[in-house]
């Protein structure tokens, strides 16, 4: 291993809660979530089930793994799997596809869609 250079990976922080202005188009794609005073099991808002969410994609834990701080890892899973039937997620991938051309542009030209 001699000559090799050691350089230090740079790694961007892992984002722990959603910015405030991108739950903003999130939330606008969402269903109403259930009134705080439902009987039943506690309502898990719908933020906190987002960043749980994130973090398990961003990291790589499983579900069970999930800090307390974003609920229960059963709640946000199962939420999970109901978004993406609900076809949550493409909907907010185009609606931010949107943004980001609306700011910065998209060169369309060279792009291909397939599915």
């Amino acid at each position: 291993m001699i000559g090799l250079s050691r350089r230090k990976k740079h790694h961007l922080p892992t984002i722990r809660h959603i910015p405030g202005d991108l739950w903003n188009e999130v939330k606008n794609i969402l269903t109403a979530e259930k009134p705080i005073e439902t009987i039943g099991r506690p309502i898990v808002p719908f933020r906190k089930v987002f960043d749980g969410i994130l973090y398990v994609l961003g990291i790589g834990c499983q579900w069970k793994m999930l800090p307390k701080e974003y609920g229960s890892g059963s709640t946000c899973h199962r939420r999970f799997q109901e978004w993406i039937g609900k076809g949550v997620f493409e909907k907010l991938w185009i609606r931010l596809l949107e943004v980001y051309n609306d700011i910065h542009g998209i060169e369309w030209g060279w792009m291909a869609v397939t599915r």
